[in-house]
């Protein structure tokens, strides 16, 4: 045999599509589907995309993606529920809600709560209730993917077409349509207008009679029975008179003219004379017999009309759709959604913000932001994670739960993930171990992570760059990187004993910064590094280290154009201004800064060059591994070649420690998370640490315990954290030696 599907559609737009095929037959095919735009399921839901109906209704066979209708309420405090208020076509509610009940007992689900039918006349409504902190979106993915409550209606739009199956399409449909309508209302016409020249005849023969009264009555009494009577009648020639206009209207072949205007009577017609009462002998009843003729003159007239001109069968057409489209018509019941009924993964894990921490030893995990409460500068912190075996945080950092993040081993290898696929633990968990989440060799480790924009289509506009600890850099393009299969790729080649300390997205605007463990920095353009074609290499040298001191982080900055005398009086402008913003009380907590001597000078500078300056000023946050920190203007680090020793970048000594624990530049609506190697996180805000000279002592950020030191000091962009009442520290005042 042969199947059929054809769906059901929405009587207003099938009358409308076909209504413009009869004023247009050459309307395209693509204005007949913006009419018709897909089918209409008398159970409602939702197709998704617009593509599939379209081309199903185009080429008569498709398939289409139904979602019932769904949405995430509040049902009470802390719980919220997912009511299901229409399903797909052909859906079962029961069969449905089993469904459900049975993924929830094998745990394929997890979240849900309790499954429960609410239904009643006035309609359906199927209760999901969720776990406290279950995630509606991700359930109601889940059950988009697992279960009925997305369906696909598989559109075969087979019929017979003069007895032969054919697959149409919409346009084929509808032409065929109309044709049956042509011919069933020329039939209908044809059919009331051989009805109307029956009573028409009839009453040619009566309105005779009436005309001729006496004498018909006096053949009529002298007949000896009716069949005589009816052969008088048709034997005798009888003047028409004045309904000579009927009979050439109706122009029965039965109606024969005898001298001109005279006829005479048919069987029919003697048989409706004989049948004739006295009452309409009467003169009413003869009004009656010539009204009621000349109301059906009018009516074959409008017969004939129509058939003598297929625009006015069309026209009937027409006003018939029209009328059952009012009288019948109502809204669509399925709405055709924008979006993509396909789902990867990704697509049933909620966008969130994590924090990303990875451990020396070599464990990851990620924690929800929100997880950490903001702490001013000075506090004690909290316990950012369990540490076992000396372990110590050598990374955190924030990123969506969408974010690829590229992970690079020791050995040189990159490796890629989403953040979503790292394991989700709380503050104090440990995390898991990279061993048993990425395919490292025996012996390698991680030892940087790099979080990429979510948007793939941009990477070709960025640049890679690496340092290692030894001071060397080397440039690649970040598309190098698109493609990373699971057993990862080689990213740098590096010498034994060395590792890579930063590494950053560029482009050959930038300026990039290295920072060394002894206090040094060195700033250069990143275009001074040439593009390296192949990942095997160890690059250039960057900055040319001191015995014992080593690179302990890569910043890339946005390039400035102004002279060294631009800069430095820039410089002492805005401290003045900060001092003045901060008024006497404060005032020795403003430390003036001095340029160097190369670059001293009182360069006079406009209001819009101080105000561009301004815009583009970026600040270096530099923390020592006792705790003591300081910002400093990205101005006072001057531009000079690759390969140098570079200029101070933190003041040393005493109790701000003789070594940097990191360095990186810092936005003021920031957060900063510092970990000590004993375990011990903090979370507070940019705006605390003060701004001060390039070789300054700073500030105290965190009080370390004895023998403890920070090891790690993250950025968090505008995370927005609440302080919390009994959980803030008190602000540090102590302050080291500024220089």
């Amino acid at each position: 045999g042969m199947a059929t599907n054809i769906p059901p559609h929405n009587l207003r737009e099938v009358i409308d599509a076909a209504v413009a095929l009869l004023d247009d037959p050459d309307v395209s095919d693509d204005a007949l589907l913006d009419i018709v735009p897909g089918p209409d399921f008398p159970t409602g839901g939702e197709i998704m995309g617009r593509t599939a109906p379209r081309n199903a209704l185009r080429d008569g066979r498709g398939s289409v993606i139904v979602r019932g209708k769904a949405s995430i309420e509040e049902i009470r405090k802390d719980r919220d529920a997912i009511i299901i208020t229409e399903l797909p076509f052909q859906v079962n509610k029961q069969t449905l809600i089993e469904r459900i009940a049975e993924m929830v007992r094998e745990k394929r689900l997890e979240g849900i709560a309790d499954v429960r039918d609410e239904s009643d006349r006035l309609g359906m409504r199927i209760v999901i209730e969720l776990k406290r902190d279950a995630s509606g979106d991700v359930i109601l993915n889940q059950l988009y993917r697992y279960t009925a409550l997305q369906s696909s209606f598989g559109v075969n739009m087979l019929a017979l077409n003069h007895g032969r199956p054919e697959q149409m399409g919409l346009r084929k449909l509808l032409e065929l349509f109309l044709d049956f309508r042509e011919e069933v209302v020329v039939r209908r016409v044809k059919f009331e207008l051989a009805k109307a020249r029956d009573r028409g005849h009839v009453l040619v023969g009566l309105a005779v009679a009436v005309a001729n009264i006496d004498e018909v009555i006096h053949i009529i009494r002298s007949s000896a029975d009716p069949a005589e009577a009816r052969e008088r009648l048709q034997a005798k020639a009888w003047p028409v008179g004045d309904m000579m206009a009927l009979v050439e209207l109706i122009a029965d072949p039965r109606t024969v003219l005898v001298e001109g205007d005279k006829i005479r009577l048919t069987d029919e017609q003697a048989r409706a004379i004989l049948a004739l009462t006295l009452s309409r002998l009467t003169g009413l009843g003869r009004d009656d017999i010539f009204g009621e003729a000349r109301a059906l003159a009018d009516t074959i007239q409008g017969h004939l009309t129509i058939l003598s001109d297929r625009k006015n069968v069309l026209a009937i057409i027409r006003e018939d759709l029209l009328l059952v489209k009012d009288q019948f018509g109502v809204d669509r019941r399925t709405l055709i959604g924008e979006g993509d009924a396909e789902m990867e993964d990704e697509d049933l894990i909620p966008r969130e913000d994590m924090v990303v921490t990875v451990t020396h030893s070599g464990y990851v995990k990620r924690v929800a932001l929100n997880a950490y409460r903001t702490q001013h500068r000075g506090g004690k912190g909290r316990s950012g994670m369990a540490m076992k075996d000396e372990d110590v945080v050598t990374s955190v950092f924030s990123a969506s739960t969408h974010t690829p993040v590229l992970f690079f081993a020791t050995n040189g290898k990159a490796y890629k993930l989403k953040t979503w696929r790292l394991p989700l633990g709380n503050p104090q968990s440990r995390g898991k171990a990279f061993v048993n989440l990425l395919p490292i060799e025996p012996g390698d480790s991680i030892m940087n992570v790099l979080p990429l924009p979510e948007d793939e289509t941009t990477w070709g506009d960025y640049d890679i760059m690496f340092a290692t600890q030894s001071g060397d850099v080397r440039r690649n393009k970040l598309s190098d990187f698109a493609t990373v299969n699971r057993a990862g790729k080689i990213a740098m080649k590096l010498e034994d004993g060395d590792g890579m300390v930063g590494v950053g997205l560029c482009t050959s605007e930038d300026d990039v910064l290295l920072t060394t463990a002894l206090g040094r920095a060195i700033r250069f353009k990143a275009d001074d590094v040439r593009v390296f074609k192949g990942r095997d290499s160890t690059g250039v040298r960057g900055i040319r280290l001191q015995d014992g001191d080593t690179v302990i982080s890569m910043a890339i900055l946005g390039r400035v154009d102004a002279t060294p005398e631009e800069r430095a009086a820039y410089v002492k402008h805005a401290n003045a201004m900060r001092k003045a913003l901060a008024g006497a009380d404060a005032e020795e907590d403003v430390v003036t800064v001095e340029a160097d001597d190369e670059e001293a000078g009182d360069a006079a500078l406009s209001v819009e060059r101080i105000a561009e300056l301004g815009a583009a000023e970026q600040f270096i946050l530099t923390v020592t591994e006792t705790g003591f920190g300081k910002r400093s203007s990205a101005y006072e680090y001057r531009r000079t070649g690759r390969g140098g020793q570079g200029l101070t970048a933190h003041g040393l000594g005493g109790r701000a420690g003789t070594r940097l624990a990191a360095a990186f530049p810092v936005e003021e609506s920031d957060d900063l998370m510092l970990v000590t190697d004993g375990g011990q996180m903090i979370r507070t805000p940019v705006g605390q640490v003060r701004i001060v000279g390039r070789s300054s002592q700073g500030v105290t950020i965190f009080r370390t315990g004895k023998d403890e030191k920070v090891v790690s000091v993250e950025r968090l962009a505008d995370t927005g954290g609440d302080d919390e009442d009994g959980d803030v520290g008190e602000a540090s005042t102590d302050e080291g030696g500024e220089a």
